[in-house]
């Protein structure tokens, strides 16, 4: 099976369906991949691409978001990169009204037990420990 990995234009085109020649493309392209044609692989920097865009340019919420990029990682012929940490990104994207980025990393430093070092007090709504960098001068 042949591998082929996904950039953010197909999953914004298939979502958004704004340029409809390329939505039916991006479609054709899911339905093959179900039907065992070929693998489609995705990354997470793909996913976050994704999610800007979606909220950035499209105006998406951030729960059509997370529905949205959860039901494509979950897809059959999808294989994703840290797909358990990228659903529980999302998940906690919409739970805490938090950008996706941060989401992310908040449960990567979480798998690991460490602590981020951020300005941003969103991660004190994650859960993780957070270090200000003015507490380290």
């Amino acid at each position: 099976m042949r591998p082929l990995w996904l950039d953010a234009n197909v999953l914004i085109r298939f979502l958004t369906r704004d340029q409809p020649e390329q939505a039916r493309a991006a479609l054709a392209v899911f339905l093959r991949a179900k039907e065992g044609e070929f693998e489609l692989r995705l990354c997470p920097l793909v996913v976050a691409e994704a999610a800007w865009v979606l909220d950035s340019y499209y105006g998406f919420s951030r729960r059509q978001i997370s529905q949205a990029l959860v039901s494509l990682i979950m897809a059959e012929g999808v294989v994703t990169q840290d797909g358990g940490l990228l659903v529980s990104a999302l998940g906690q994207m919409e739970d805490r009204n938090v950008p996706f980025v941060d989401a992310f990393l908040a449960e990567l430093v979480r798998t690991h037990g460490e602590a981020v070092c951020s300005f941003d007090r969103d991660f004190d709504r994650l859960g993780v420990e957070r270090v200000s960098p003015s507490a380290l001068l």
